[in-house]
Order: structure tokens, then C-alpha cells, then sequence
């Protein structure tokens, strides 16, 4: 068995919606079926003895090797607590070839777990040893380091559960919700609303409890000290127990509380001093803790926090007590679980120390022996929930104070005897503001219900109805997808919104270009989403990027799948008919929303079949507005749009709309029969978007299909009366839709120039000529850069045979170099001829043309 080509699917794909991960695994002929290698079953679950069926009910085909080890990597994944369920093997047109998935839940633990299934399997084929506990710990802890944490991940989940997409920007708890200018991010339990103002605010204490009481709400007395002395001083005069913590610690690191001594002070002023140069001194308040969370203007949940504690059985020493209590599974290391492991050290050392005990002390039967002094979470505590029991004069404080502060999100620390009455009748106050609090308390107390706290803060940072997404138009499609791309980006720009675009050519926010190259993948695509000025986007989808990474976003409002045709890249990456590439473009139409809409070419097939796919609506467009298709669309009162004689008809019913094609410039007056489908197609898509009828004309009529608007795309120029065509045309169905275009195109003598790209089938290449071969009577190949692959001047060769038995073509020649034979094509030109230049290298082709017009007299 041979594992290769590992794949991170990390959006909707070809499989599933489920990221996963993907892999080739070849087998030899005893792999491809399990029964065929003896005691292997066996000795797997010997090793595994959690894994599930390898066979599901009623399946009679072999199990390969390949099955087996995708459903293992799954199961590892599984038992080490990952929210695992897909896998799926494929086997290929090669024999003992297997393209298998399974999906991951964190990226990086996917990956362990294939390389841990597979030497699980190599251990069960050769009986060797395999530590399964090892492994599934391994998993585990990289889960546990990757995954989101309780209180990142419960805004995460409230935001799914809105239908708002979201994307992790770090391997950190920061997250991206919505996309485009609908974005809005987090860190934590921190938003893009909270001000590094009040968050300063907030760390600092004594600033805190100033504005708090010029607010009037009840705050400890005291001070900042500046040395130990100092703090002697200052909790003598507030005569009674104090409170000595930092001036801007968190998470209560640093706190001693209910402390009179002097030796307790300078134990107390070290530890703060450590976190902080600076000191308070304040009054303690005697009661319980409370934390209060406020999201906006209200209190959301509210709970008491005790301390860190065990209770004495007569026998065991406070060490033994806290390590029975520690192995809790709710209890962690860190902040991911929710509670944390109780800690022996130097701080609890000194608070058993005053109460007579150190940790090897065995407290009486049913003696309650304290730990921590105060009741943070991330030292041990825990806590009830009180949400319901807050009176309404102590929640109007707690608001009060976070407003003060001018926290969006804040955790507000009260001591108070009792949340059933205010403050100021027990002598209550609040004691800290804490900017990103945590929310593992609210969400899942020790005692008492969860409280909705991620739905709370997506509530404030979205209003109800809100889902972040803007707009997406997703293109798919053999033909015509940059100029189809293009156009929809233009329709629906008019109105002054910015729209983001990817395609063959780069990456566009309006009207820059922010990146260059073939940028129709998911990479480029999220680029888009991320860019905070895109209103709407419209996305080139490519074959390559679904079948490398999946898609870009988990839904679009639009999916245009232009044309199958004959198919292009046939042969790769196990694609190796129309069927399957159509199994690949149609991907984009299953992910349409529910209230969004599949544009599909009506006369292709395997195009309009992809209907059933589409979970929203669909609108049909084709030349032919007899189609059997369209007619029995529109009768059900469905959206098409079609060609009627001099105009472009969007229907529903009837209802019409009529755009007449001279008013629509790429067409050419609706001589250039796929610029017209391609119009169709951008009419079709903005009319689904809801745009005005007006803006889309609008946009129709002022879009230009030149070398700078549309490189590559069927840009015209008149070369000393020569008309010249450069398009990027290249496979089969482009030569036929550029033969049927240019054979409107008056011409005295027809040239064509084609070199051919390497990673197409050799009965592809061998096409394009034997059609240019019919005709144009002059056709000149070259070698372009474009040999992907192929051996030098095979790909010339396969052009050659293609002109063999040519039913037009008089004169042939072949050269080496885009640019020299472009040359080669101008000079042959005369007064009235066409030539048409299939172009390799699009922009320094089109600079190169441009460069000879302006030469020879002309303007480019």
C-alpha cells in the first residue's frame, strides 16, 4: 500500500460539505480485497478492538485496503473525541488506484490521523506492535491544543446556528464572522466593538473604581501602593481585612483577600508585585462572588464562583483529596474543558498554612478545606448559576458599570452577600471590570442550567435577520466563465457597490487588480471574502481548485455553469470523462442557497441535468427559445432567458423583459453567438440577484470586451485593414465557438495561429487543428511555453496530425516562439483578411500586438 497526493478539502467539495481530508492509495492485488490477506481483519481489531464495521449491511463488494484504512483514520479521529462521521473510497479507471476521504474536524489532526491509521494497518499486516492508547492520546491533545475553546466556540456555534459563515484567522481564538463589508471578528470572548480605551480602562483598577463611583455605583475602598510599608499603611487605615491585588492583573493571579497581618501583607504585596509595578490596597467585602456578564446594555448570566476545595474523608491527605477530585473529566489543564485541575502550590500553600493544614494534612470527615482564596475558574473553582436570582437594582448597577467602563462585552465581579438585593443594602460592591471574559461558568456552571451567552453576544454584534453574507456568484463552466465573470461583476457594480472578483486573469477589488495569474481557485476566492470594501462577489470557479481544496464558501446566491461541451483537462486528476467533469462543475450548483438560483445552459445536457442538484431555484437560458427545455420551464412558470431574433428575453410566465442586442457591445450586435450566451448567462444571474432592469442595461451597454477590460476574450484589432481576433481559446468547444463567431466576420483570407498546452489529451490537440483545418486557409502552429509535461515539439506534432486531411487549409508552417510567430501571422496580412491568433502567454501576447498596430501606423 502506497499513500500519495494528501488533500485538505477545506470547504464544500466533491465528497461532502465535510472538510476533510483526501488521498491516493494504491494496492496491490491481494489489497484490493481485505478477505484475500490473511488474519489482517483479525489482527486490525486485535489492535483496535473499537473499530466498526469495515462492511455496513448489506455490502457485498471487497473491502481494499484502501477502505479500510480511511474508515480507520476516521475511527481514530472518532474515539479520541473528534466530531468525525464521513468517510468514502473511490477506486479509480487505474486497477488498484483508490481515491479515498474522510473528514477532519481540526486540519492537522486529520493529517496524524492518516499517518497513524496507516501504520496501525502496516502493524496488523506484518503482527507487529502498535501503542493504540498512544495514539489515540496523540490525537486527542493535538484536538485539544487546535480546537476552539468553550468560549470562543460558543459565539462560533450561535453564529452557525444563525446561518453566518465564519472562518478562523489564527490557529488562536481569533475568528472572522460574515464575509466582504458584512465581516465582523472576535478573539475570544472579545469583539471588533470593544475599545483598546475601555479594555485599558478595565485593566487598570484604581482608574476602574474611580469612574465607577463617580457613577455611583459601590465600589471597595482604597488605593495604590508603591512598597510594602506602604501597603501596611494603607490597610491599617482602612481598619479591617483587605484585599491586595494588582493594579492590572486578570484571571486573579495575584489576589490575596481577607488578610490583616503584616506578615500576610508582604507575602501578599510579593506575589502581586510579580504580576504588576503597581498595588492596590482595598477594603474587603465579606460575601460570596459573584461574576455578572453584560453584553450591550443587558445582564445576560450570572453566576456565584466558590473557591477551589475539597472535603475531608477522615483517611486520605489534602494532596490525595485534590488528586481524586482532579480526575473529573470536566476538569483540564487549560482552558478548554470546563473546569480546570485544582493546583498545589505556593499561593495554596499559604492559604491551607492559615487554616492549619499543609498538603499533607488528612482533614477531618466532612471538613470543607479551601485552596484558592479567591474563586476564579482558572484556578480551580466553580460555579452555580444565578441568572435568574439577580435583583433588578443590582443588574441596573452591573450595566451601569460596564457602560461606565464602555465595554461592549465584560465580565463585571461583584461581592455581595446575596444577588436578591441591591448592593447598597448589604454593603455589596463591585470590585473589578474584566475586558474578554470567560464564559466557560455561564455555559456549563457546576450546578445549575447554561445560559445562552454566544447567542447573546452574535445578537449584539448582528441584528436579528442579519447573516453577514453579501452577495456570491459563483462560475463554472468549459467556455466562457472570465467573460461571463466579468460581465456580472460590471452588471452589478453600477450602482457604486464595490464587488470583488477572481478569475483566469487576477484577483479585482472594483476596479484594481490586486493579484495576477490564474487566480480562479478557493485561495483567491477567500481573499475576496476577506477583503472588508466587497459588497457582492463574483467568483471564477475552476475544475482544479474543488478538486484541490473544495470551495471557497460554504453557499453562493448564484451559480452559472456556462457549458460541458467536449470537456477540457480530461485525463487529470481521474477525471476522464464529460461525466465526471460534470460531477465537479456541478459541485458549485449544490451549494446554492436555498433562496438562491442556478443559472444552467439549457442546451448542454449534462448542464441543464445538474437541475436536480440545485436546492434553490433555477433559470435556463439558450439561443433557442424553442428548446423543449425551456419551453416546459417557462410553462411552469419558472425564469428563462433566450435569444428572439435581434434581443435578449428574460421570462417568467408572461412576463417579459427585451434588451436588444445592439445595445449590448459583446456581442456585436449579436453576431458573436457565445458572447450572446454569455450575456444571457450575466443577465440571468443579476436578474436572480434582484438588480433593477435599468442598472442591468445599464451595465450591459457599458461593458468593453477590449485587451485591457477582458484580456484574451475575443479582443478585435484592425491591423493595416487586417481584422485580428486574439482569444485564449483552447480545446475543442472554444475552436467551435470561435469558428462560428469569426464565420460572420467578412475576411478575404482566413489565418489562424494555435500552439496547444500540453496536460490535454493528444485526441484534444489533434481536434482543435482538424477544425481550424476546416476553416481557415492559412494555420500556423508554434511551440509555446505550455508544454506541461510533454517532450519537446510533441505537442507541435499532435497539432501537425490534426491538419492532416484538412478540408480548407492550403498553407501550413511551424515555429518556435509565441512572439516570432505572431509575427509571422501580421505579415501575411493584407487589406480585408483575418487572422485569428489563439494567444499563450494573454497579456505579453496582447502588449506584443499592440506594439506592432502602433508600429505599423495604427492605434491599439
Amino acid at each position: 500500500m502506497e499513500v500519495s497526493r494528501i488533500r485538505a478539502l477545506r470547504g464544500p467539495n466533491l465528497w461532502s460539505r465535510n472538510t476533510g481530508i483526501e488521498a491516493i492509495v494504491a494496492c496491490t492485488d491481494a489489497e484490493c480485497s481485505i478477505d484475500r490477506l490473511p488474519q489482517f481483519e483479525a489482527q486490525l481489531r486485535k489492535r483496535f478492538p473499537q473499530l466498526g464495521l469495515l462492511r455496513p449491511e448489506g455490502h457485498l463488494e471487497d473491502v481494499s485496503l484502501a477502505h479500510t484504512l480511511a474508515h480507520v483514520a476516521l475511527s481514530l479521529q472518532a474515539h479520541a473525541g473528534c466530531p468525525v462521521t464521513f468517510c468514502r473510497t473511490q477506486a479509480t479507471v487505474e486497477p488498484g488506484i483508490y481515491q479515498v476521504v474522510f473528514e477532519y474536524s481540526e486540519e492537522a489532526v486529520g493529517r496524524l490521523a492518516l499517518e497513524l491509521a496507516e501504520q496501525l494497518c502496516l502493524a496488523a499486516m506484518n503482527d507487529q506492535a502498535f501503542d493504540l492508547p498512544e495514539a489515540l492520546a496523540r490525537l486527542r491533545e493535538m484536538d485539544e491544543d487546535l480546537r476552539l475553546g468553550p468560549s470562543t466556540g460558543s459565539i462560533v456555534n450561535a453564529a452557525v446556528a444563525r446561518g453566518i459563515p465564519y472562518r478562523r484567522l489564527t490557529q488562536g481564538s481569533m475568528v472572522q464572522f460574515g464575509w466582504g463589508s458584512r465581516q465582523r471578528r472576535i478573539q475570544a470572548a472579545e469583539t471588533d466593538l470593544t475599545s483598546a480605551i475601555s479594555e485599558s480602562i478595565a485593566q487598570d483598577k484604581d482608574l476602574t473604581k474611580m469612574l465607577l463611583d463617580a457613577a455611583g455605583v459601590p465600589v471597595p475602598l482604597g488605593r495604590t501602593v508603591d512598597s510594602v510599608e506602604d501597603a501596611w499603611a494603607a490597610a491599617q487605615a482602612l481598619q479591617g481585612p483587605v484585599v491586595v491585588k494588582p493594579r492590572d492583573g486578570s484571571q486573579g493571579r495575584g489576589v490575596a483577600v481577607n488578610i490583616e497581618t503584616r506578615e500576610q501583607i508582604e507575602a501578599a504585596y510579593a506575589a502581586a508585585e510579580a504580576i504588576s509595578d503597581d498595588v492596590i490596597v482595598e477594603r474587603y467585602i465579606p460575601g460570596h462572588d459573584f461574576r455578572m456578564l453584560v453584553v450591550g446594555d443587558t445582564l445576560v448570566a450570572a453566576a456565584r464562583r466558590d473557591p477551589p476545595q475539597v472535603s475531608g474523608d477522615g483517611t486520605s491527605t489534602i494532596r490525595e483529596l485534590v488528586a481524586k477530585v482532579n480526575t473529573d473529566p470536566l476538569r483540564g489543564d487549560g482552558h478548554a474543558t470546563t473546569l480546570t485541575k485544582i493546583r498545589i502550590d505556593d499561593i495554596a500553600l499559604g492559604v491551607l498554612a492559615k487554616q492549619g493544614h499543609t498538603a499533607d494534612s488528612v482533614p477531618a470527615a466532612g471538613e470543607r478545606v479551601v485552596l484558592r482564596n479567591n474563586a476564579n475558574l482558572s484556578t480551580g473553582g466553580s460555579a452555580t448559576d444565578v441568572t435568574d436570582e439577580v435583583h433588578p437594582e443590582l443588574a441596573a448597577r452591573v450595566v451601569t458599570a460596564a457602560r461606565m467602563i464602555g465595554l461592549d462585552l465584560c465580565g463585571v465581579d461583584v461581592v455581595a452577600e446575596t444577588v436578591h438585593q441591591p448592593l447598597e443594602e448589604q454593603r455589596g460592591g463591585i470590585v473589578e471590570i474584566n475586558a474578554a471574559p470567560g464564559l466557560r461558568m455561564h455555559l456549563n456552571p457546576s450546578f445549575g442550567k447554561g445560559r445562552a451567552v454566544g447567542e447573546a453576544i452574535i445578537a449584539n454584534m448582528y441584528k436579528e435577520g442579519e447573516d453577514g453574507r453579501i452577495p456570491v456568484v459563483a462560475v463554472a463552466g468549459t467556455n466562457g466563465k472570465t467573460t461571463t465573470v466579468r460581465l456580472t461583476a460590471h452588471i452589478l457594480g453600477q450602482d457604486g457597490k464595490t464587488v470583488g472578483m477572481t478569475n483566469s486573469d487576477g484577483v479585482y477589488i472594483g476596479d484594481r487588480r490586486v493579484d495576477t495569474g490564474d487566480c480562479s481557485g478557493p485561495r483567491s476566492a477567500r481573499s475576496v471574502l476577506l477583503h472588508p470594501d466587497v459588497d457582492a462577489a463574483v467568483l471564477e470557479t475552476a475544475r482544479g481548485g474543488i478538486l484541490r481544496e473544495g470551495l471557497a464558501f460554504d453557499r453562493c446566491d448564484v451559480a452559472i455553469v456556462t457549458n460541458i461541451g467536449m470537456g477540457d483537462h480530461l485525463g487529470l486528476g481521474y477525471i476522464s470523462t464529460v461525466e465526471d467533469l460534470a460531477v465537479v462543475k456541478r459541485v458549485i450548483v449544490q451549494y446554492v442557497s436555498a433562496k438562491g438560483t442556478a443559472v444552467l445552459n439549457a442546451a448542454d445536457p449534462i448542464v441543464a441535468e445538474m437541475a436536480l442538484a440545485c436546492p434553490g431555484s433555477v433559470t435556463y437560458f439558450a439561443q433557442d427559445k424553442n428548446h423543449p427545455r425551456m419551453i416546459t420551464h417557462r410553462a411552469q412558470g419558472l425564469r428563462v432567458v433566450y435569444r428572439d431574433g435581434e434581443s435578449i428575453i428574460a421570462a417568467q410566465g408572461a412576463d417579459e423583459h427585451a434588451i436588444a442586442l445592439s445595445a449590448i457591445p459583446l456581442t456585436r450586435n449579436g453576431s458573436i453567438p457565445f458572447q450572446v450566451e454569455n450575456a444571457m448567462a450575466s443577465i440571468a444571474a443579476a436578474w436572480a440577484l434582484g438588480v433593477d432592469w435599468s442598472q442591468i442595461e445599464r451595465g450591459l451597454g457599458s461593458f468593453v470586451n477590449d485587451a485591457a477590460s477582458a484580456p484574451g476574450r475575443f479582443n478585435v484589432f484592425d491591423y493595416r485593414g487586417a481584422t485580428v481576433i486574439a482569444d485564449y481559446g483552447h480545446n475543442p468547444d472554444a475552436m467551435i465557438a470561435l469558428i462560428q463567431a469569426v464565420d460572420a466576420m467578412p475576411a478575404k483570407r482566413r489565418v489562424a495561429l494555435i500552439s496547444g498546452a500540453g496536460d490535454r489529451r493528444d485526441e484534444d490537440i489533434r481536434r482543435q487543428t482538424e477544425l481550424l483545418g476546416e476553416a481557415f486557409d492559412d494555420v500556423l502552429l508554434y511551440q509555446d511555453q505550455c508544454q506541461r509535461g510533454r517532450a519537446d515539439g510533441e505537442v507541435i506534432a499532435l497539432l501537425r496530425e490534426g491538419l492532416r486531411n484538412a478540408g480548407r487549409t492550403t498553407y501550413s508552417d511551424e515555429i518556435d516562439g509565441e512572439f516570432v510567430a505572431i509575427d509571422a501571422a501580421l505579415a501575411r496580412l493584407a487589406p480585408g483578411d483575418l487572422c485569428l491568433i489563439l494567444v499563450d502567454q494573454v497579456e505579453e501576447a496582447l502588449a506584443h500586438i499592440a506594439q506592432r498596430i502602433t508600429e505599423s501606423g495604427g492605434r491599439a
